[in-house]
């Protein structure tokens, strides 16, 4: 069973603040199953984005699962924003987590695929 994209959302957030990393809502999509994307800011210029597994790989904890998007060593920070921005063109449901983490650290571990 897949979990709501809000408890999601609420319980990731809430295992970054238990490791003291700041991570905050930029954009609030459907409360029941709307996309979540993960922007980790290094607040250098650069950022990593982490985008849904492509169906098929959801067979992990709560129905959900993430994948490094655009180039997994860091991008800079247009280039995040513009991608997401065509990411909410085409579907306004989306959600956008970011994570303040200058070593790159997304607490993601146990939800990435591939």
């Amino acid at each position: 069973m897949r979990v709501k994209s809000e408890l999601w959302v609420k319980s990731y957030l809430r295992g970054l603040a238990g490791n003291g990393l700041p991570g905050y809502v930029v954009r609030r999509g459907d409360a029941d199953a709307g996309a979540i994307f993960i922007r980790i800011n290094r607040l250098d210029g650069s950022s990593f984005l982490f985008g849904p597994a492509p169906a098929g790989y959801h067979e992990i904890a709560g129905g959900r699962g993430w994948v490094p998007l655009l180039d997994p060593k860091g991008q800079d920070d247009s280039s995040v924003e513009d991608y997401l921005q065509e990411e909410l063109e085409m579907d306004p449901d989306i959600w956008i987590v970011e994570v303040e983490s200058r070593d790159g650290h997304h607490g993601l571990d146990d939800w990435l695929v591939g």
